[in-house]
């Protein structure tokens, strides 16, 4: 079996596959409802298996809070401390501040994610995106640095940063152990250069949109394309688009789902462990929505994909394009990419 966790220099340990959060906020189901305490069962079931790392960001709508609710519910068990579950979290400033972003904006929106989920320091900070064309992503860096120095954030991290960001920060000495970036078996814009580089510096790349937001499932083979459920569905068939195109998509599905049958397992955990096994990959984002998903994320830990495994699977998307640009490149240039990604929830959120 793989290896369940990951350990910084400083000790601090995570698991490598993080429940996400994206799925659960109020912006992101276009279809039905969602059962949050369907959610927060889940929560339960996970922590009990093992999965004790969170991930979301100030601009999930409820996101935040449902994990304080959570954390509530532990310590009314008389049996929690704050180290039991990993909590990491991405500031996300919005677009219109950045001009004028300042330590006291960035103090109080690291503040209210601690008000939120009854946290006395986050474990983990993603410092989620900026405009490069705007001044101030620095300065606004160090100022995380400041906080960490107070002690409200024990750990820095990036997301959406491309390979040339990532070496600004590392250059200007920020103290980066990890960037989240968008990977799955057939988005693999961070193989150009980010992987690389984050090996050589010694930085943990956090994959998300492995599973493209479920199209990666066994439901999905042999249908035409439907209506998108969430926000996420809109994303990735975007990039399902701009790579394998769904007739693509219909001869991967049966590819995922034959090696999966030779493990007693799902599509998704080939797809995420196929993710999980590539350089400088410290762990997945894998959302969690209901009870009814915990089994596959136990799953993608109980098996071992063989050299071969991976080799078909890598002939395979080897024959198809993948998404023009570095990492997130599209989404803050295209016009077909850009507003999928909420970027002024925080004025809202207040």
């Amino acid at each position: 079996m793989i290896e369940s966790k990951c350990r910084l220099k400083n000790g601090y340990t995570f698991n490598r596959i993080i429940n996400g959060c994206w799925q659960l906020s109020a912006e992101h189901c276009l279809q039905g409802k969602l059962d949050y305490d369907d959610a927060i069962r889940a929560f339960h079931m996970l922590v009990e298996q093992g999965f004790t790392t969170f991930d979301c960001a100030d601009i999930y709508t409820g996101a935040e809070e449902l994990i304080g609710r959570f954390v509530m519910e532990l310590k009314g068990s008389g049996h929690y401390n704050e180290e039991d579950i990993q909590v990491h979290t991405k500031f996300v400033p919005d677009k219109d501040v950045l001009p004028v972003i300042n330590m006291e904006y960035t103090e109080r929106i690291v503040d209210r994610s601690l008000k939120r989920m009854h946290r006395e320091c986050l474990d983990l900070v993603q410092f989620h995106w900026w405009d490069f064309e705007v001044p101030g992503m620095m300065e606004t860096a160090f100022d995380l640095v400041k906080l960490q120095k107070k002690g409200k954030i024990r750990n820095i991290g990036m997301c959406n940063m491309d390979t040339q960001a990532l070496k600004q920060m590392v250059d200007a000495g920020i103290p980066v152990v990890s960037n989240q970036a968008q990977y799955s078996v057939f988005d693999r814009r961070p193989e150009r250069t980010l992987l690389d580089y984050s090996e050589a510096h010694g930085i943990y790349t956090f994959a998300y949109g492995t599973l493209a937001g479920g199209f990666l499932a066994e439901r999905y083979m042999g249908k035409a394309y439907e209506a998108p459920e969430t926000r996420s569905q809109v994303k990735y068939m975007q990039i399902i688009e701009d790579s394998l195109g769904w007739d693509g998509m219909q001869k991967l599905l049966p590819l995922l789902k034959e090696i999966a049958d030779g493990h007693g397992v799902s599509i998704a955990s080939v797809a995420t462990q196929y993710i999980l096994n590539q350089k400088s990959v410290g762990a997945v984002m894998v959302g969690t929505r209901n009870s009814r998903h915990v089994k596959s994320n136990l799953q993608t830990l109980e098996f071992e994909l063989t050299a071969e495994e991976m080799n078909r699977v890598r002939r395979f998307v080897d024959a198809y394009p993948t998404p023009e640009g570095e990492c997130y490149e599209l989404e803050r240039t295209s016009p077909r990419y850009k507003g999928i990604i909420l970027t002024d929830r925080n004025q809202e959120g207040e």
